[in-house]
């Protein structure tokens, strides 16, 4: 089987390279449209310097186990109606489990006119690898 594959990759050069161009594109437009990631110092970094708003967007259950200091909690499936409550005029970083659903949560509120929408890459499963401390409610 992998045999095969490596002769049809060998085979086909133009047609892999062109996927391959294809994928990463797709994956890198993805996550511009959502907003660009931060990491876990450059979170703590915005919120001391340039006021950043954190926006938990896990559900109720989740944000209870634990979330990071200050951080506001709009469920995923209420940002619509809830982001009203956010000053759009200040940075927002957006924090989910591992980083996937902030993408799309990112994507709403730059349609509601945020512009300076960011994403905790790794979300709280990078934030607790980091040993950063959380709040629990």
């Amino acid at each position: 089987m992998i045999d095969q594959i490596f002769e049809f990759i060998l085979n086909h050069p133009i047609l892999v390279g062109t996927f391959v161009f294809l994928l990463v594109a797709f994956l890198i437009n993805e996550g511009k449209q959502g907003g660009a990631t931060v990491n876990t110092s450059n979170l703590v970094r915005m919120v001391n310097h340039e006021d950043a708003v954190i926006v938990d967007v896990r559900d109720k259950k989740d944000f209870g186990l634990g979330h990071i200091s200050g951080a506001i909690h709009i469920p995923f499936g209420s940002i619509d109606q809830r982001a009203t409550e956010l000053d759009a005029d200040k940075p927002v970083v957006l924090v989910c489990k591992m980083g996937q659903h902030s993408s799309a949560a990112g994507k709403k509120l730059k349609a509601l006119g945020f512009e300076n929408v960011r994403r905790l890459s790794g979300g709280m499963a990078e934030w607790n690898a980091s040993g950063l401390p959380i709040v629990k409610s």
